[in-house]
């Protein structure tokens, strides 16, 4: 849950603040508490993006130690659920590719970066990263201070790149599709990758965080006329070479904050091909 990420966050300044900084732990450590603290290279605040607050990134990296699916369920599911009504993306497919990617929250690569979906650095990522060994020896991983952030990145990362554009043609509580599209899309290389999503979807009942979404009406399919209407009023920017933001934002004669708010943006990275809302008639009538 939300609450108890912020206790934790809350929790780890006080203990850096009473006690010496502590090195980063071995792999041969049992771990008796349920997350430990250690100083890490600081990155860049993260402003509030108005979806839902985000922890302040104080520099420290905040690791937690999932005992057992159920508990990274239990941790992540509100997370993922928050997710889905903001872009769209089943909270059972998050949840099972959390789970599936990091190892039951216990991988080695979740440890090191709080990286909880196996994403790579890949062109034009500014932020912190990490080495790990994948389908080649020592690959580029982001690395995020708090879990939290890997989910947003997630949802940023499927959102905004045109490969993954089709997915959200489904509804959004069709966790079968979804797991089959992102094989299509080639998000993994496993052939089996959509068998293990939906054997986690339905072995820890993740369908029903999808169908508290969907009761509540968020994200109905593309053909119905809500959606449709809304869309018409958008105007789409796609991310060429050497666009900023604020190139886009001069010629679009919008602010930057409200390109970042539009699109769900808590940084100012962009892709190649990228997608954008640059102008929509209710927020800028």
């Amino acid at each position: 849950m939300i609450r108890r990420l912020f206790i934790l966050s809350l929790l780890s300044i006080f203990f850096i603040g009473c006690k010496a900084k502590r090195t980063v732990a071995s792999r041969s450590e049992s771990p008796k508490q349920k997350k430990e603290v250690v100083v890490v290279k600081k990155e860049s605040k993260k402003s509030d993006d108005g979806l839902y607050p985000m922890p302040e990134d104080t520099g420290k990296f905040v690791r937690f130690n999932i005992d057992s699916p159920e508990e990274y369920v239990e941790t992540f599911a509100e997370i993922a659920q928050m997710e889905m009504k903001a872009f769209g993306i089943p909270a059972s497919i998050t949840l099972a590719q959390g789970l599936l990617e990091s190892g039951l929250g216990k991988g080695a690569l979740a440890l090191k970066t709080n990286n909880h979906f196996g994403i790579k650095c890949h062109t034009g990522w500014e932020g912190d990263y990490d080495f790990h060994d994948d389908d080649e020896k020592g690959e580029c991983f982001r690395k995020y201070n708090h879990p939290m952030y890997s989910y947003r990145d997630h949802s940023l990362f499927l959102k905004h790149r045109s490969r993954y554009a089709f997915l959200f043609d489904y509804r959004s509580d069709d966790y079968k599709r979804w797991a089959k599209g992102l094989r299509q899309a080639g998000y993994a290389t496993d052939r089996h990758y959509p068998q293990k999503l939906i054997s986690l979807i339905e072995r820890y009942e993740l369908h029903k965080y999808d169908t508290e979404i969907a009761k509540q009406g968020f994200h109905r399919p593309k053909t119905e006329e809500p959606v449709i209407a809304s869309r018409a009023q958008s105007r789409v920017h796609v991310v060429q070479k050497g666009d900023t933001l604020y190139s886009i934002s001069r010629a679009y004669s919008v602010s930057v904050d409200d390109l970042k708010r539009w699109n769900y943006m808590y940084d100012n990275n962009l892709a190649i091909g990228q997608k954008l809302t640059v102008k929509t008639q209710n927020f800028n009538k």
